[in-house]
């Protein structure tokens, strides 16, 4: 699929990280700058609710088709065009917000857009891993880019969304449309072809897409972590959509010092990823996986029943980096069951049923949040229900191995079907 370069040091995991990193920063930026956006435009929960949906619901109507895509074309162009076109959506943005011209409507308009041009960019992003890292380093380079998605989108780009927007509401817009820009421009580093079966006869792509659908369907561990994956979103989602509402009226932070209560959130992600390889080595991936979603489940109960600054904070650190270890183990897993020529339409199917399931948390926390009176209590109830999902996982999962042969019979198994 990929064309090696002469150099002796193969570069590519590195300008992909590089990339990727950049361009979490620029997300990390957008994903504080536009709720609080939407804060000044409009204080309903359900409509704040709404934004977090708006941006995630691309992954639920052109899921499938984005993965399909990403299996038909050269995955670095497709990546490379979806950044360029994020960073054109986030630049009308900007013009709208220092005009004064902007509406909560045209919020939701970029935010679909932008989510619509992820869908591509994320898929292409994950299906290039396997390729540039190889095998043999997966758990190591899943975990580095974890690691860069929490420093990019948290650790730095909260606490410069937040103080951008403090000192002028269009400038953290222009720094992200700006970011997307270069995240193209590295990727022109990546030297290579990414493109799928190349060569090979063209196909139809609701034929694809149905091969990639019944390779799903006939190998039952990818679709109990599909299944498990999907209710960790939505259960994470009834809070996390909620989290600038819990920030500024139950934990009574300003704008600026918001950004830094997700700073701490940083902190505990950047642990998450250099722990996980470590954990999974230790005790193996199901415990790791079973056991962080636990551990969420445990600080955002913590967060919703101790409305203390410092101890939110500090929660909010521990459920970082427990949900970046499970998706470590997720990714991993993920890239190491499924062929690379189908990966981009089984990663379709897995993020549109996984992602999918945000906008729907999102919305029902908006309504949690309004029913209960304060985003704290929805913190408490999503923080329950993720202890619960910990504990359906544990029958779920009995039978299978997410690290020993049998897992990998399974695969080739469903490989030889296809």
């Amino acid at each position: 699929m990929a064309v090696r370069t002469s150099s002796p040091r193969d570069r590519r995991l590195e300008w992909l990280l590089s990339s990727s990193a950049i361009g979490n920063l620029a997300d990390g930026i957008g994903k504080v700058a536009f709720p609080l956006l939407a804060t000044t435009l409009t204080h309903d929960p359900v409509q704040i609710g709404a934004l977090s949906a708006t941006q995630f619901a691309p992954w639920l109507l052109f899921g499938l088709l984005a993965g399909a895509l990403v299996d038909r074309v050269d995955r670095r162009r497709a990546m490379l065009l979806a950044n360029v076109g994020r960073s054109v959506v986030i630049g009308l943005t900007t013009i709208g917000v220092w005009t004064g011209s902007i509406s909560i409507w045209l919020v939701y308009v970029a935010a679909m857009l932008l989510g619509t041009a992820e869908t591509i960019a994320e898929s292409a992003g994950n299906a290039l891993i396997p390729a540039v890292a190889g095998q043999d380093r997966l758990e190591s380079a899943n975990s580095k880019f974890q690691a860069a998605e929490i420093l990019g989108q948290v650790f730095l780009g909260g606490p410069v969304g937040s103080a951008t927007f403090a000192l002028f509401a269009a400038f953290p817009f222009l720094l992200n449309s700006a970011g997307f820009v270069v995240a193209a421009v590295l990727l022109l580093g990546l030297t290579g072809r990414y493109r799928p079966n190349e060569g090979a006869a063209p196909t139809k792509l609701r034929a694809d897409l149905v091969d990639g659908l019944n390779w799903l369907a006939r190998a039952p561990l990818l679709r109990r972590l599909v299944i498990i994956g999907g209710l960790t979103a939505l259960t994470g989602e009834l809070a996390q959509a909620q989290l600038v509402l819990y920030a500024l009226d139950d934990l009574q932070l300003s704008n600026a010092t918001f950004g830094l209560f997700a700073f701490v959130g940083g902190i505990g992600g950047l642990a998450g990823a250099a722990l996980a390889p470590r954990l999974v080595t230790l005790t193996g991936r199901k415990p790791v996986l079973i056991g962080g979603i636990g551990v969420c489940g445990l600080a955002f109960a913590g967060m919703g029943l101790f409305r203390q600054p410092v101890v939110a904070a500090v929660l909010f650190g521990v459920f970082a980096g427990s949900v970046v270890a499970v998706n470590v183990v997720l990714a991993t897993a993920r890239h190491a069951l499924v062929p690379g020529e189908l990966l981009g339409r089984v990663l379709g199917a897995w993020r549109t049923v996984v992602w999918g399931a945000i906008p729907v948390g999102a919305l029902l926390g908006g309504g949690l949040t309004r029913l209960l009176g304060s985003a704290g209590a929805t913190f408490a109830v999503s923080g329950f229900l993720q202890i619960a999902l910990a504990g359906f996982a544990v029958p779920a999962l009995r039978r299978f191995s997410l690290s020993a042969e049998p897992a990998h019979d399974q695969h080739r198994g469903a490989e030889r079907s296809h």
